[in-house]
Formats: structure tokens, C-alpha cells, sequence
């Protein structure tokens, strides 16, 4: 994705970032979206984030004398791009456009009767370019121009004066780089291309180029077969390949990964990154889930539900993601906490048994259960 936009004079915005991400000399190249991919930091901090709210169900209320009342949700967050697709299809791409790129783009392809989209097509945001002149802004989408009207735009990171999202991947250059670059460096190395295998040198005297080519042969030929190579007392070999790990790219992949994981915002050990000495302990799941969902989910789920309540539904419905299902304890946790609800007559035992997908109780079941624990009684013969 690029911006156009006009202050000294028309400037592209990705060339604007990575200028600023790489230095001011152009220490390093920009980075296409499919080549940071490639780092498993950046693939796996996408996935966590995309896999965890797209996943999150999305229910539409109204308040009705100051009760939230759930109301039914309109198809376009049902089937968003239309028959045939689902709802975690969609977020799950548009997440991932807004994580990476910082801006996700659709064309709307309907509208209900409130003039609201009804069908957003999702494009590749790699095709999207934003201009601004003076105030109004364009979409071009594959070459084609679009007015703001027939877009849906989300997007996050924003600054002021910019009407798009800034891109992580595009500041994160730097870090994805030196990933890469030592990626490339290893295959080169191990793989022979790179450097010479090993180092066979006579020390007695300075060879021809017949007689080092004979040598090479011989040698090559009784390692590819397992053999013994016979030489003299004036021969030293050196196996460079062996040294690999003696060079700064296995320092450099260790650091880039936590480095592209908080471009990407993920705790570093969701994602297996390296905990360089130190660690981080959690008394139980839902302690370490509650503190991914507020630290580096919480913001990114309130600019969609922003985004879903003022511009797919009519006033004065809003939209709400669910986060119970990352937030699901341990069988005993659970238990534990319904307990505290029922007791403290928060929870009714109906919709406790409905959290755990149980049909309600038969009659039968009402009167065991009054059997093994009878109500108990008061001093005044009351009831407890």
C-alpha cells in the first residue's frame, strides 16, 4: 500500500517510512510484505494475533431503558464478502492486512436499506494506493479509481495529517533485514556456495595448478566414496564450514526475532522466541491469556468493534468481540469460579450448564440433586 500526498510536492509514504525505518543513507532496503513472511517471528506474530480475533464471536446489542438487549447481526458480519464466505475467513485476512500493513481495504459491493455496507470485498492491500490532495482522498485499486464512498477502510497506527495506518513491516526494515540476510547467509554457507567447503594445504611447497587440481581430484573421490585418503606429513586441512557457527548470524536470527515480535505486537515466549536468560512465570493459563488480551489485544479489538458499530450497523446498535473463548481456564478454575457465581447468586445454574455446552436439567436430575442436598434449615425453621 502507498499514499500519495501533497506538502513540498507528491511523495510516496512507503518510501517515506522505510527512510525513516533504514536511516537517512539507505543503510538497508525496503521490505515487500511476502519477503518479511519469510522471518517465522513475522509469520508467527500474524498468525497468533489473526488466529485470536478472528476466532472471537462478534454479537450486536442495543441498549433498551439501559439494559444491553442482544439484537440479531446483520449478514455483512455474518457472511461479509457474501454467500459462500465466512465471517473468520474475512477477519482473519483483514487482520492480518492491518497487523502487517497497518491499513485494511474492501470494495463495497452492496447496501442494506440503511445505506450500510452489506458486502466488502477484501483487495490486496499491495494493490491499494491512497492520494490526498487538499483534503479529498481517491483510491486506486488495481489501477482503477475508487471515492471513499465505495471503499472500506480500517486502519491502525495512525498519525495526524496521514489518512492511512503506518506499516510495521515497513519499519521493522531494519530488523527483518538482518533476519534475512543471515537466512541467506547460512544456506549460502552450509550449502558450499558461499564460501569453500574445507581448505587442503600443503605446508612443504607451493603447488602448480595441475598438480592442486590432481590433489582435489583424489581427495574429492575417496571422500564422496567413504574411502581413506593417503597423504604425506605435509599436508594440513581445514574444514571451514565447521566454523559457521563461530560467525554473528546465529546472534543476529536470535535478536531479529524478538525485535520483529514487538514490531508485531506478541509476547516474545507465544511465539517460541528466545528468552535470552531471563523468563517470565504465570501462576495459571488465564493469568498469561488475560495479559496478551490486554496489553496486546485489548486495542486492537476496540478499534473493531469502533470500526464494525459506526460503520456497518444503524444507531444505536454496536458491536461487541467475545473474548470468553480466550479466556477459558482449566476444568477446576472453571468449576471453581461457578461456584463463587452460583453461590453468590451471580450465575443461575441454567446458563452456567449452557457455558458447558450441557442441555438443562431434567426433572428427574432437579430431584436427585434435592435428594443428595436437601435445602438446610434455619434455627426459626425457615428455609436456607
Amino acid at each position: 500500500m502507498s499514499l500519495f500526498f501533497k506538502r513540498a510536492g507528491s511523495t510516496d509514504a512507503t518510501a517515506y517510512v522505510t527512510q525513516r525505518s533504514v536511516g537517512a543513507k539507505g543503510s538497508a532496503r525496503s521490505v515487500k510484505r511476502d519477503e518479511a513472511l519469510r522471518h517465522s517471528a513475522i509469520w508467527a506474530g500474524l498468525r497468533l494475533r489473526a488466529d485470536l480475533i478472528s476466532t472471537m464471536p462478534v454479537d450486536v446489542f442495543r441498549r433498551v431503558n439501559g439494559i444491553q438487549v442482544e439484537t440479531a447481526k446483520p449478514l455483512v458480519l455474518e457472511s461479509p464478502a457474501g454467500p459462500g464466505t465466512s465471517y473468520v475467513e474475512w477477519a482473519y485476512s483483514t487482520q492480518v492486512d492491518l497487523d502487517s500493513a497497518g491499513n485494511t481495504v474492501g470494495i463495497v459491493r452492496a447496501r442494506d436499506s440503511f445505506g450500510l455496507p452489506s458486502m466488502i470485498e477484501p483487495v490486496c492491500i499491495d494493490d491499494v494506493v491512497v492520494r490526498s490532495l487538499k483534503g479529498a482522498v481517491t483510491y486506486s485499486i488495481s489501477g482503477k479509481t475508487y471515492q471513499p464512498s465505495e471503499v472500506w477502510h480500517e486502519r491502525q497506527y495512525t498519525v495526524s495529517g496521514v489518512p492511512v495506518g503506518l506499516s510495521p513491516i515497513a519499519y521493522a526494515a531494519m530488523s527483518i533485514n538482518g533476519h534475512l540476510s543471515a537466512q541467506e547467509f547460512a544456506a549460502g554457507w552450509f550449502g558450499n556456495s558461499a564460501v569453500p567447503a574445507s581448505h587442503l594445504r600443503n605446508t612443504a611447497k607451493t603447488l602448480t595448478p595441475t598438480e592442486a587440481q590432481g590433489v582435489k581430484d583424489r581427495f574429492k573421490a575417496s571422500v564422496s566414496s567413504g574411502d581413506v585418503f593417503v597423504t604425506g606429513n605435509d599436508w594440513e586441512y581445514s574444514m571451514l564450514a565447521a566454523k559457521a557457527s563461530e560467525s554473528s548470524f546465529i546472534e543476529q536470527m536470535s535478536f531479529s526475532i524478538n525485535d520483529a515480535a514487538r514490531f508485531i505486537g506478541v509476547p516474545g515466549d507465544l511465539i517460541d522466541a528466545p528468552a535470552g536468560g531471563s523468563s517470565i512465570t504465570y501462576a495459571n493459563i488465564t493469568q498469561r491469556h488475560l495479559q496478551l488480551l490486554i496489553i496486546n489485544l485489548g486495542p486492537a479489538i476496540v478499534r473493531r468493534e469502533d470500526a464494525f458499530s459506526r460503520l456497518l450497523l444503524p444507531r444505536p446498535r454496536y458491536a461487541k468481540l467475545n473474548p470468553g473463548a480466550l479466556l477459558r481456564m482449566d476444568q477446576q478454575s472453571r468449576y471453581e469460579s461457578y461456584e463463587v457465581g452460583i453461590r453468590s447468586r451471580f450465575l443461575p445454574p441454567s446458563e452456567v450448564r449452557d457455558l458447558e455446552n450441557l442441555p438443562p436439567l431434567t426433572p428427574e436430575q432437579e430431584a436427585e440433586f434435592a435428594r443428595l442436598f436437601p435445602a438446610k434449615q434455619t434455627p426459626q425453621g425457615a428455609q436456607a
